[in-house]
């Protein structure tokens, strides 16, 4: 189903708790080409009720105002109606710089449904299977052993898989790769210590990881990994062509995507959010220091990584999301087949074999019952086990700085959430995940 271009104008909102608020209008924002979700078609439009969408708004700037988060940018879609798209709080705390709907974020690994779907596009034109060892498009990776057992004395034991890891496994994190994202075993450290995450480019990326051996026999575990990373490398290799070059032409332009990219222009460090957390001492939030161990976000030539470098806006974002409800397709571009939309957000994990741990970091009732991986994205199979208020099928993930997407496609629908926050929260500070989805379900009118 496409969308229509509404311009139904925005509006402020009385927020409940005697809470005023006028949210930023689109009026403030550049959208390549005047292009869908430019604003909001309305409640109603989208198969929504009114109240619960204006509830929806003011539980999202509740949690921006109780400083929860410093500002936010949210987007609900339903049949190609846009229901909400509203914005609250400061992009940046130090200059008092507003939140817009048009301001910049680390996607970081929201990056990765990115990289599928361009290495599906590959898939498309016959370039690799399913089945294709991982080493036949990067032999570099070839013969990689098994870390089996360590000890406290530095002993190691190493021994050879009874197979090489495949490229389905290396789309479902289950390839046994590790990534250094956590995890205080020789490989996770070894990735810490190589500096794999702060590669000068895709090629040293591959080069310090196969001095790194796996974490478990491929296909054993569910174990979240620089999987993706190994990805965006295989679509250079196939393509011919820089990733981030292969991403612009094939995806970000089609898509009408102009704020996407693995660098921000000078001329748009003005609407780059900045990331915060809480400080308990000044009890209030504070910005984070930018990280000296990585290139500036400024920098062009900065690491293009597939798993977790992209930055992007809300607006581009949603884009890329109506595409993958269209199954491919987006105002006359055809990306993929409605059938290799359908293989990513299917689960593909062996029988069994679920997801290990939280998924999200701040939802208790996320983790591996009723949760599978299919190419980049986790999928909801069992809502009920999940403890979730999605419809079955439901496919989603986040970013290392809060920013969440799903899309449920029993309902054509999906939602995008942006904020820029890590380390420390607010005592008390509300589960805006939850908090979002219960609204959304509440508010469903039924077809």
């Amino acid at each position: 189903m496409t969308h229509s271009h509404s311009l139904a104008p925005s509006r402020s909102k009385l927020i409940a708790m005697g809470l005023a608020l006028t949210f930023s209008l689109g009026s403030v924002a550049t959208f390549a080409a005047d292009t869908w979700p430019i604003k909001e078609a309305g409640a109603t439009a989208a198969g929504f009720t009114e109240e619960g969408i204006e509830a929806l708004d003011a539980a999202m700037a509740k949690i921006v105002a109780d400083q929860d988060v410093a500002g936010m940018v949210w987007l609900l879609a339903r049949n190609g109606e846009v229901a909400t798209f509203e914005t609250a709080g400061l992009a940046r705390v130090d200059d008092q710089a507003p939140m817009t709907l048009d301001s910049l974020f680390r996607i970081y690994s929201m990056t990765k449904p990115v990289t599928g779907v361009a290495l599906m596009m590959l898939h498309e034109q016959g370039l690799w299977q399913f089945d294709d060892p991982v080493s036949k498009h990067v032999p570099e990776l070839a013969g990689l052993r098994i870390m089996t057992r360590y000890d406290e004395n530095g002993i190691k034991q190493l021994v050879s898989p009874s197979r090489e890891p495949t490229m389905r496994e290396l789309l479902n994190h289950s390839a046994g790769y590790g990534y250094g994202l956590s995890g205080d075993d020789p490989v996770n450290t070894a990735f810490r210590d190589l500096g794999v995450l702060a590669s000068e480019d895709l090629d040293d990326l591959i080069a310090k990881v196969s001095e790194i051996p796996l974490l478990f026999e491929p296909g054993e575990r569910w174990s979240y990994s620089i999987a993706v990373d190994i990805q965006g490398y295989i679509v250079q290799r196939l393509s011919g062509m820089r990733f981030g070059d292969y991403l612009e032409q094939n995806i970000f332009t089609p898509l009408a995507m102009g704020d996407t990219r693995f660098f921000v222009k000078a001329e748009d460090v003005n609407r780059f959010a900045e990331v915060h957390n809480w400080d308990s001492e000044r009890n209030r939030l504070v910005q984070r220091p930018h990280r000296s161990d990585r290139p500036s976000y400024l920098d062009p030539e900065r690491l293009e990584s597939g798993g977790g470098g992209l930055v992007s806006s809300t607006h581009d974002y949603a884009r890329f999301l109506q595409m993958l409800v269209n199954e491919g397709e987006l105002d006359g571009e055809r990306l993929l087949t409605p059938e290799s939309i359908r293989i990513m957000r299917t689960n593909s994990l062996r029988d069994g074999l679920n997801l290990r741990g939280s998924l999200s970091r701040d939802d208790p009732r996320t983790g591996q019952q009723g949760q599978g991986f299919g190419v980049d994205f986790a999928v909801i199979i069992d809502p009920e086990k999940a403890g979730s208020r999605n419809s079955p099928g439901t496919y989603y993930w986040a970013g290392a700085a809060g920013t969440w997407f799903w899309v449920d496609p029993v309902e054509d629908m999906f939602w995008i959430g942006m904020i820029q926050a890590q380390g420390a929260t607010r005592p008390g500070a509300a589960n805006m995940r939850n908090v979002a989805n219960d609204l959304i379900y509440d508010s469903l009118i039924e077809n």
